[in-house]
């Protein structure tokens, strides 16, 4: 466990011995002093102040300068009430639920942490680079102009790093800074169609697209994917048969395959695009989760017609906090999704732009990128290593260049969405294959994520649960890799 995991650790229990210690004691009476609660808990100051600013926002305590902290008196915190009547609710809402489809492990973050986690795909808090982030933050909040309204479209150093790091031929003006990748397919998917419209797919893809898509009545329409990606020839078939007026697809390490598009069939599918007059939306979210091989540019950089719209990310490099992306578009869409952003909620908060420039201009960048693509090769190879030793009936077609998923094919007549909940009573969270299929699944798989866990001793460990989740995957034929 790293300093800072012991620490939250630590932090979680001072906090339910306070409330339990609030529990017991009358109103008006004093909590123990902070020197005293750092003595008995073996915790900083630091951790006890939190704890007590947590008690003091929840209304269980009053906290008063040179004198101590106080238990609240009746009434505070947590007020019992009468069970309530909201039918009439379902009544007004109508019938139309919200599909979060794949995202519900998202949802439920929070309430699984018990378990150890090969489904939710973001950096365990040991990969992130808190250090960096802390110190970005704190001279991003010391600029006089820390807490001004940004740009629009973001800070101009922001938008420019962006296009920099997109490659030739990209403007910072073509660059808008979003909330995180999840916002910016949203902002694209509503912006560049209309419910009853098709939007096409690959077939697996990621859940959240589509859940996007069927959020705003947008018909989604599967295309066949191979180990290369999108197959042109489908994709045009798709295009005649559907009328659709743009494709979604992730050319670089996708999720949750991790396959990526070679340059003929890059040049295709631009092709097929252009002869459908539609557009490309490329998500781009795995930029720099190489695992050491060069990566190739995002597809807006061959693109001439402002046919291509991409959207990067962030999020999943650094920290799931750190919700920063951004969208790449030129031409009447760019002034409509800029349009859009400012709609939706105006802009994004000006020091988290700031600190994000600041760490990705700084030493910090370079290196925590070298630390963390070394890592995720290593977790992969872990991970590889673990399935072919303790689940041999598990099939991995392949290893990806990039990326922190292995798309692993069950055996047949194993239900993915069974092994999953049965998984996570043993304690090992796993990703069910059948969210990724727009349509009807092409067998049984899981997406497993080896980028969540501390060690890559954790993996073994992980994979171990599984096997006692699933013990007919402890035997059969040798996988193929």
């Amino acid at each position: 466990m790293d300093q800072s995991t012991a620490s939250d650790t630590r932090g979680a229990q001072l906090l339910d011995h306070l409330r339990r210690e609030i529990r017991r004691r009358r109103p008006g009476e004093r909590l123990p002093s902070t020197r005293a609660l750092v003595e008995q808990h073996r915790v900083s100051p630091v951790t006890v102040s939190r704890s007590l600013a947590a008690l003091s926002s929840e209304g269980l305590i009053v906290t008063r300068p040179g004198a101590g902290s106080y238990v609240a008196g009746p009434g505070a915190g947590t007020v019992e009430r009468p069970p309530a009547d909201y039918s009439w609710q379902t009544v007004m809402l109508g019938t139309r639920p919200v599909d979060t489809g794949g995202l519900a492990q998202v949802m439920r973050a929070g309430e699984d942490d018990e378990g150890m986690s090969l489904a939710l795909g973001y950096l365990h808090p040991s990969l992130v680079p808190t250090k960096a982030l802390a110190g970005a933050l704190a001279r991003a909040g010391r600029l006089p102009d820390a807490w001004d309204r940004p740009p629009p479209g973001g800070l101009h150093g922001l938008r420019a790093w962006f296009a920099r790091s997109a490659g030739a031929g990209i403007d910072p003006n073509d660059v808008i800074v979003t909330p995180g990748g999840q916002g910016s397919i949203s902002t694209v998917l509503r912006g560049m169609l209309s419910g009853g419209d098709a939007l096409l797919v690959e077939s697996p893809t990621y859940p959240g697209a589509v859940a996007v898509a069927r959020m705003a009545g947008i018909r989604v329409v599967p295309v066949p994917t191979d180990r290369d990606g999108l197959i042109p020839e489908l994709l045009a078939e798709a295009f005649a048969r559907t009328g659709a007026r743009a494709v979604y697809c992730q050319p670089t390490f996708h999720n949750p395959t991790g396959s990526v598009l070679p340059p003929e069939r890059r040049r295709a599918v631009l092709e097929v695009a252009a002869a459908a007059g539609a557009f490309v939306v490329e998500d781009d979210f795995a930029r720099w989760l190489g695992h050491g091989t060069p990566v190739p540019p995002p597809l807006v950089t061959d693109d001439v017609e402002g046919r291509v719209v991409s959207i990067t990310s962030l999020t999943k490099t650094i920290a799931p906090s750190l919700r920063i992306g951004a969208i790449i578009a030129r031409g009447p869409i760019a002034a409509r999704l800029r349009a859009m952003r400012v709609v939706d909620d105006m802009f994004v908060s000006r020091p988290l732009q700031q600190a994000t420039v600041e760490l990705v201009s700084g030493p910090a960048w370079p290196r925590h990128l070298r630390q963390l693509q070394a890592a995720l090769a290593g977790r992969q190879r872990a991970l590889s290593r673990a399935l072919a030793t303790t689940l041999p009936a598990v099939r991995v077609g392949w290893l990806p260049a990039g990326g922190m998923h292995l798309w692993v094919r069950l055996p047949d007549g194993v239900d993915d969405a069974t092994l999953a909940e049965t998984a996570a009573r043993r304690g090992v969270l796993v990703g069910a294959g059948r969210p990724f299929f727009p349509a009807e699944p092409l067998g049984a798989y899981l997406r497993l994520t080896f980028s969540g866990v501390a060690t890559e001793a954790d993996l073994a460990e992980a994979v171990s649960r599984l096997a006692l989740a699933a013990p007919e995957l402890t035997s059969g034929p040798d996988r193929v890799s």
